[in-house]
């Protein structure tokens, strides 16, 4: 099988990618059966999203999906994620201000992802620019982490901190294939 990738470092990025989301999303899976669908049909939802930006990785890893596909339907699927999880059913934080701020930096990294799609020369986006949407991610997981030390633990709160850093996971190798085709455009 041909790979897009040549380089060493964009594969690791890819597998890390790969590795780190299919582990998250199977504990997660296991934490519905666990739990009980009742309880945790949320996460469901959130994974089936998940497993279809994973999904669509390989494929675009294997060159089973050209780059326009891979670009849009993973921006809907990581956009939903955040739409669904992060601002209309956010989880109660344990401060408002902790709440406000993560809410804010939802609807930035959702306004990001809707803007780098809405162009149509999106290649031009810059590495800084396509960095920015990733770290603002992974500032949104690290906010929910502290809450979840700030708030009293329970059976639970193992498996939300294996939630909270699926999508910034995914996130990041998104993020490593725009930046990658954004280095094509350029040139």
């Amino acid at each position: 099988m041909q790979t897009r990738f040549k380089k060493g470092a964009k594969i690791f990025d890819i597998v890390v990618t790969a590795v780190g989301g299919t582990l998250s999303v199977g504990v997660m899976l296991y934490a519905v059966m666990h739990f009980g669908l009742a309880n945790t049909w949320p996460e469901l939802v959130l994974n089936m999203f998940y497993i279809a930006s994973l999904v669509m990785i390989w494929m675009y890893f294997f060159n089973h999906l050209d780059t326009f596909s891979f670009n849009y339907w993973c921006s809907i699927s990581v956009g939903i994620t955040v739409l669904l999880r992060d601002i209309l059913f956010a989880p109660p934080l344990a401060y408002r201000s902790l709440h406000l701020v993560c809410l804010t930096l939802s609807v930035l990294l959702l306004c990001m992802l809707t803007y780098f799609y809405a162009r149509k020369n999106w290649k031009s986006y810059t590495k800084r620019n396509l960095w920015a949407i990733c770290v603002i991610d992974m500032i949104i997981a690290a906010l929910y982490n502290l809450d979840i030390y700030l708030e009293p633990s329970n059976e639970y709160t193992e498996y939300l901190l294996v939630e909270i850093w699926i999508r910034p996971t995914i996130t990041y190798g998104l993020v490593a294939c725009f930046v990658t085709e954004a280095e094509k455009g350029s040139m």
